[in-house]
């Protein structure tokens, strides 16, 4: 069907060159409005440093004013400009004609990654207006969309499908259910990409519901492996750009990502789609933030590496939900715990310690020291509206300093040991050297810290990105909704839990967000069909709805010895080299043992290693651990130690499963000695699996 589909409509044929035409007129006038404003500019700049002396300053004052103006307007010409570049590669991706229901004619709304007005007309709408939502939410028939003015309700006629490359129409196909089937699966049988690219043209109509909610303050987005919830959640941002422009902008935005490789690895999608980039960090740098010049910290483990069984068990503890609710008592107690108010004298001035304590536990909601200040300034106003002789009243600084002698813990390093002797188990708390924590104690610590002396809280991010929601515990949380007290997405997927020691699920997330809108996201598309029935005999993900594109069945490889499993993963890597494939992943159960695995390969092969330190993805080989795969998707994957060792726990099947659901095409894996058993033996009795 779509081969003989793929030959335009005359009558879009037609459109297309029109709209080739206007896009090269108007990118033409925007070339030289940029050159204008450039040269302009640059004249301003000329003039100003030659004449620098002699020119008075008011003058001068103009100048650089006209000089802010002409910049402001040069980088909004230069965003014009940039828009019609890409507007000129691909103008539009879909039609839509629609009646209203008091119309007797239908009008055609072509849909593109932007807008794109020609002499007042508009001739393409961003794929973020609202009427663009007919084109995702509706097949012919009754349809709607909710303009700012109201709904508009009516019948959607017609709705067409293209692909347009370098201007030249690859195909255009009238659209229904099937088409967009047929569409999607041509979408997601490409190779992978360097950097996660934009799904404009294929969002689908529960992902489009994600994408344009403007209600929920906060949510959570559970999807399945493969699912694309990432993707969603960005469109989802600049959508909220697009629709909310005058009150939030990218630098308004953050996004907490698990590690750097997989930022770079989303860094593309918002620009992609035309805004500017947002900021994105991790939990370590937001503790660097918020623990510089006070203590230091080691950085956070690889979760599959043993480690002794003492320290597990700290970690376990300082994970879970309990634990955050001891945290809660302990600081509902501080008032008693902390501060023991003695009467303030000066002179004939008195604060007896009861008003004192009564005034302290008015401003419950502070943090201690702010207390303690606020406290201050009380004692300060009474003394002085008391003192009708202008007598001598104590600074409030003197007052302050005299309450801080009432506490009876003095910072708040004290106060976070102190909670483990109130807890009865002081073991909890080891520090691995000197003024340094555990990384399980960063988060409690910075809980502590802001019930004591508060925290830093950002006064730019309007709305923040969770990814991978999954990896980070209650009390991170807990401290998170305090650093960014605004709206919230969260996303990811309990089904794909990296750390063994975290104890708390996805309905632990609803007691800590309990006005949060929860959706789910069940269908995957990343993955052929053979591959992600593979993933399900792995771990049984109930709700799982893969996309039926069909490829190659997964291949298990037995190999006699560790050296016949390295020649192997090299034969498979020449096969890469001179197939058509773009990215292959190697992908190992650690850190450790994937960066032995590089040291072995780069011998002979041209690999690359993602390690905890890396920064940045690229195509070919790779070489990396379950836990730093996590998020990318790679055309062909490896897995290199599928050895009943490596994989034979409850927690080995959700590790098993990530690794699987990495590969869009083709997957391997290889073992030697004994085979783990997490695979389903049904799947073996299967034919061409076995090798």
């Amino acid at each position: 069907m779509m081969d003989n589909s793929s030959i335009p409509f005359p009558d879009e044929a037609a459109h297309l060159e029109d709209m080739n035409k206007k896009l090269e007129y108007a990118l033409e006038r925007a070339e030289k409005d940029v050159e204008k404003l450039d040269r302009e500019y640059k004249a301003s700049k000329r003039y100003m440093a030659e004449n620098r002396g002699e020119i008075d300053p008011h003058e001068m004052f103009q100048n650089e004013l006209l000089l802010k103006q002409t910049d402001r307007t040069g980088a909004f010409s230069v965003e014009v400009r940039n828009r019609l570049m890409k507007l000129k590669e691909s103008p539009y991706f879909a039609r839509v004609d629609f009646c209203g229901e008091d119309e007797t004619e239908e009008d055609p709304f072509y849909i593109g990654k932007f807008t794109f007005k020609y002499e007042n007309d508009l001739l393409i709408y961003d794929w973020r207006a609202p009427v663009s939502g007919l084109f995702y939410d509706f097949e012919t028939g009754p349809a709607f969309y909710d303009s700012p003015s109201g709904r508009i309700e009516g019948r959607l006629t017609r709705k067409r499908q293209f692909k347009i490359k370098d201007g030249v129409m690859e195909y255009a196909l009238e659209s229904s259910a099937n088409v967009q089937d047929e569409i999607l699966q041509r979408e997601l049988s490409h190779t992978s990409d360097e950097k996660m690219k934009s799904i404009i043209s294929t969002i689908q109509k529960e992902q489009n519901r994600i994408i344009r909610n403007e209600k929920a303050e906060t949510l959570v987005i559970q999807g399945v492996a493969g699912s694309g919830k990432t993707s969603i959640a960005l469109h989802r941002i600049a959508f909220l750009l697009y629709r909310h422009k005058r009150q939030l902008s990218a630098r308004n935005v953050t996004i907490l990502s698990p590690n750097k490789v997989f930022g770079d690895y989303i860094s593309n999608v918002i620009p992609e789609l035309g805004e500017e980039p947002i900021y994105e960090l991790g939990f370590a740098e937001l503790a660097d933030i918020q623990l510089e010049g006070i203590i230091g910290f080691e950085k956070e483990h690889d979760p599959l590496e043993a480690r002794e069984e003492a320290w597990i068990q700290r970690a376990r503890y300082k994970s879970s939900m309990k634990f955050v609710s001891e945290m809660d008592e302990y600081i509902r107690q501080l008032p008693d715990l902390l501060f023991v108010p003695t009467d303030y004298i000066f002179g004939r001035f008195k604060a007896d310690r009861e008003w004192i304590r009564t005034r302290f536990r008015a401003y419950s909601g502070y943090p201690v020291k702010q207390r303690l200040s606020m406290t201050a300034d009380d004692i300060y106003e009474r003394f002085r509206s008391e003192n009708i002789m202008e007598e001598d009243i104590p600074r409030r600084g003197t007052i302050l300093k005299s309450l801080n002698s009432m506490l009876t813990i003095k910072n708040s390093f004290a106060l976070y040991r102190a909670f483990y002797k109130w807890l009865g188990r002081p073991e909890l708390f080891v520090m691995p050297s000197k003024k340094t924590l555990e990384w399980a104690d960063v988060y409690p610590f910075m809980y502590l810290r802001a019930a004591f002396d508060g925290i830093k809280k950002s006064g730019v991010t309007k709305h923040l990105v969770v990814d991978e929601m999954q990896d980070y515990t209650p009390v991170q949380y807990a401290v998170l909704n305090q650093m960014f007290p605004c709206p919230k997405t969260i996303l990811g997927d309990f089904g794909q839990s990296i750390n063994p020691h975290y104890r708390y699920s996805l309905e632990d997330l609803r007691t800590i967000y309990p006005e949060a809108e929860f959706v789910t996201l069940s269908r995957s598309y990343r993955s052929t069909y053979e591959i992600m029935t593979f993933a399900k005999s792995v771990q049984n993900v109930v709700s799982l709805e893969p996309v039926e594109r069909h490829g190659r069945a997964p291949v298990i490889i037995s190999c006699a010895d560790e050296q016949e499993k390295i020649r192997e993963i090299k034969r498979k890597i020449r096969n890469f080299e001179n197939g058509g494939n773009v990215s292959l992943g190697v992908i190992l159960k650690t850190n450790r043992s994937a960066a032995q695995m590089y040291e072995i390969l780069s011998a002979d092969c041209n690999v690359s290693l993602i390690t905890p330190e890396s920064s940045s993805f690229q195509n070919g080989v790779t070489v990396t651990s379950i836990q730093m795969a996590k998020g990318l998707e790679f055309d062909e994957v490896i897995l290199a130690d599928a050895d009943h060792e490596n994989y034979r726990t409850e927690y080995d099947r959700s590790l098993l499963y990530i690794a699987c659901t990495r590969a869009m095409h083709e997957l391997t894996l290889l073992y030697s000695g004994k085979r783990t058993e997490l695979v389903s033996s049904s799947f073996l009795q299967r034919p061409l699996v076995l090798v």
